[in-house]
């Protein structure tokens, strides 16, 4: 992992985990058009480097991401949307295609945009002082960032409108007990346990783990019957693995499986 720099977004390797780490501490990490376009070019280099086994999301100073920047909202508010959703957006389309699971880091607050784009994590760790507020409403807007697509999955339709038309504050312990996020933990262990999940991840079938991401994400869209078949061909992309083949002679040997993410 490289050492801080003023680049909106740090991205370093820690073995076969990714680490993006949004970097505009001043501004609680609010996305600017910068920060939208390292996201975005962050990722495509994730989807063409096959070394990446897992992806963890976290932020600068003290909190995870407040948002996107309402200077250039307020500055073009139909250009300035355009410029900081459509990068986000490409980059979100990519991420959802990988293999390689994402983790979100998340801390001190998760607000708008920040909070739109955790929900795409497939785990989320917070410390347990995190707030959570989806607050697009707050100044007459609509959301953004695939929250409409991924809130009602984690917590349900009725639950995501009164998120989302209220606007009010969720403290971690809430957002563990309904289902927004996977665990509360006690805000000194949160980096390492961040990294522990994540390498856990980087560690498994990762075409597997590719295929579960996906048939999971996709199944709200399918009659059983269409996820059946989604199952069955996903099913003959992992039994054609290299990792396949070692999880089950290692059943057979009864020893722990060494998965090389192939």
């Amino acid at each position: 992992m490289t050492g801080p720099t003023d680049a909106p977004l740090e991205v370093g390797r820690e073995g076969a985990v990714a680490t993006l780490r949004f970097n505009r501490p001043g501004a609680l990490n609010a996305i600017d058009v910068p920060m939208a376009q390292a996201f975005l070019a962050a990722v495509h280099g994730i989807a063409a480097d096959r070394s990446v086994r897992a992806v963890l999301l976290r932020g600068a100073g003290k909190g995870f991401m407040a948002g996107g920047d309402l200077a250039v909202l307020r500055a073009d508010p139909q250009g300035g949307a355009a410029a900081l959703i459509g990068p986000l957006h490409e980059a979100l389309a990519v991420l959802a295609a990988v293999d390689a699971p994402v983790v979100a880091q998340v801390h001190g607050v998760a607000a708008g945009a920040g909070l739109s784009l955790m929900l795409q994590a497939d785990f989320v760790l917070a410390a347990e002082d995190t707030r959570f507020n989806l607050a697009y409403v707050n100044i007459g807007a609509s959301c953004d960032v695939g929250a409409s697509w991924a809130l009602p999955r984690w917590v349900g339709l009725r639950r995501a409108l009164e998120i989302a038309m209220l606007g009010d504050m969720v403290d971690a312990a809430e957002a563990e007990r309904i289902g927004l996020i996977n665990r509360v933990v006690p805000a000194a262990a949160l980096e390492a346990q961040a990294m522990a999940l994540a390498q856990r991840l980087a560690s498994g079938p990762t075409v597997a783990l590719g295929q579960l991401r996906r048939l999971m994400r996709g199944s709200f869209e399918r009659e059983l019957p269409a996820q059946l078949d989604a199952e069955s061909a996903a099913f003959q992309v992992c039994a054609a693995s290299e990792d396949f083949r070692t999880g089950v002679d290692a059943f057979f040997a009864k020893q722990p499986a060494r998965f090389a993410g192939r």
